[in-house]
């Protein structure tokens, strides 16, 4: 049996970025041999990806590329398991590599971008590695890429909530304030006439129950739900919103102040829409002693 080294491990590590302890135990697997070891942590990796791509991603980050004209940008959503992974180095770079990546390629989809050379494989073989290295699942769920009528500006807001704002003022800061109005505000659609139908129907169907609550007459009930949906639809769409920085003003109006206008906007929240799963630390001690006694 070959002597594992510390040397003989670093060499492993700096080759495949691999924990420590997984390099050690490679090395003793492969009696010393750095490439059979190099072989044998890339199929454990495999396997740690394998085994983590059941597991729900509901955690991540908002990244965000724009070019150096503020023509052309990207946001994208990348999620893994737990905010302390958000928070890791080669995380942080994985994101904004992609996100550039998807300004530079324009790719039609995630499977796209997926196969889209990056470093010394692909975006996928990437995230495959990371999830091996940290021992998380990842994924990227979604991105867009703008070509802006004006200017593009953006705000995130701790890595969580995205807004990318495509604009037209002489006024730069009129897409920084739009930007940070969206990411407080969570706007649905830029006009009333653009939010969507399944939305306005759901809000219809909670305004007709409270209505019939209410034991008004038929007429005062239909009434009480149209006025409803039209409240409803001047605070989620944008240009009808009071402005957070002067809520005596609308959106609509401090951009006509301003002489500006705003084009189009995306907003990303992480996780927006994924059920995230509660952890029930007691029985997930129990199953562990269970299964533990099973096997005895």
């Amino acid at each position: 049996m070959a002597e594992i080294t510390a040397a003989m491990v670093k060499v492993l590590r700096e080759k495949t970025d691999a924990p420590m302890m997984e390099c050690k135990k490679a090395l003793t697997e492969a009696d010393g041999d750095i490439d059979k070891a190099e072989e044998i942590l890339r199929v454990k990796l495999g396997s740690k990806a394998s085994k983590a791509a059941a597991r729900v991603t509901a955690e991540g980050l908002v990244g965000i590329y724009i070019n150096d004209n503020s023509k052309l940008g990207t946001i994208v959503e990348v999620n893994c398991e737990t905010d302390f992974v958000a928070k890791n180095d080669d995380f942080l770079a994985f994101v904004a590599n992609v996100a550039k990546l998807i300004a530079d390629n324009n790719p039609s989809s995630v499977e796209a971008l997926s196969a889209l050379p990056l470093g010394e494989g692909t975006v996928e073989t990437v995230r495959a590695a990371l999830i091996g290295k940290i021992g998380e699942n990842m994924s990227v769920r979604r991105f867009k890429r703008v070509e802006a009528v004006g200017n593009l500006s953006s705000y995130i807001h701790g890595g969580k909530i995205g807004v990318l704002v495509d604009y037209t003022s002489a006024d730069e800061n009129v897409g920084k304030d739009v930007a940070l109005h969206i990411a407080a505000t969570k706007p649905k659609a830029l006009h009333e006439s653009g939010v969507p139908q399944d939305e306005i129907e759901r809000e219809r169907s909670v305004a007709k129950a409270k209505a019939i609550e209410s034991g008004k007459p038929a007429d005062i009930a239909e009434k009480m739900v149209d006025g409803s949906i039209k409240k409803f639809l001047k605070e989620v769409a944008l240009l009808s919103q009071p402005f957070v920085k002067d809520d005596k003003l609308t959106v609509e109006g401090m951009l006509k102040a301003k002489n500006s206008t705003v084009n189009s906007f995306e907003l990303f929240i992480v996780g927006e829409g994924i059920e995230k799963k509660v952890n029930d630390f007691a029985a997930e001690v129990a199953a562990q002693a269970a299964a533990a006694a099973a096997g005895r």
